[in-house]
């Protein structure tokens, strides 16, 4: 099994975040645009309270946000991401995945131009597109083509929050991934199991019904985005 680790201290691919968001794009739209308005209404279950259209409308606000870096105070606070949902509600759903589209295309070179600390935005999008695949029933909810870059992503982004330390073996993917902090003063959790289920566990997504094993912490202690 071949171990992949990334050094949260050495230099930073900003190429990644676009790169992540193009390939979910490339995915992700022609999907949208071939399904029924009715589709759009259905409930997630990874966003209580929100439909489908309305984890697209709060995706594609964010993207345009950021690039148009409108970064007013509260911004993303779920107060902020309520009004730009409702700042959508007589859009056209056709409209919404248009004004999605343009921020998976457009907000790469902006997130690679701020060192950094837009990263997460971009997993965070990966993650959504995750939700209403899942929602729709269509394969490659929390995996497809993207993974390689969303577990390189993953991996940086746990290692400089100082999260657990994990020792991931993907059994999908004939990978083991080093996540959280490195240091050794922990022990690391050890998690088996496919990479759907470690990003679920990572997004505070249910795996209920799912097979996996996670020694040395506790579901609830992985969600990075809670």
């Amino acid at each position: 099994m071949t171990e992949l680790t990334v050094d949260a201290h050495g230099p930073r691919d900003p190429e990644l975040p676009g790169r992540l968001l193009a390939v979910e794009r490339d995915a992700l739209i022609p999907l949208l645009r071939a399904r029924p308005d009715a589709d759009f209404a259905l409930a997630t279950a990874a966003c209580p309270g929100w439909t489908v259209r309305d984890v697209l409308a709060h995706c594609s606000a964010a993207l345009l946000r950021v690039v148009e870096s409108r970064f007013e105070k509260g911004v993303f606070s779920p107060e902020s991401n309520e009004r730009d949902i409702a700042e959508r509600s007589e859009w056209t759903n056709a409209r919404v995945v248009d004004e999605l589209e343009r921020g998976m295309t457009e907000a790469g070179p902006v997130i690679a131009r701020a060192g950094g600390v837009l990263d997460m935005i971009a997993l965070g999008e990966w993650v959504h597109a995750g939700d209403v695949r899942d929602t729709f029933g269509a394969p490659g909810a929390y995996a497809g083509d993207g993974v390689p870059d969303a577990l390189t992503l993953l991996a940086r982004v746990t290692r400089e929050k100082g999260h657990l330390p994990l020792h991931a073996d993907l059994d999908d993917r004939d990978e083991s991934l080093r996540l959280g902090e490195l240091s050794g003063t922990r022990t690391p959790a050890r998690f088996i199991g496919d990479t759907a289920t470690l990003v679920r566990l990572y997004s505070g997504r249910t795996v209920a019904g799912v097979s996996y094993e996670l020694v040395g912490a506790e579901a609830g202690q992985m969600n990075i985005f809670g």
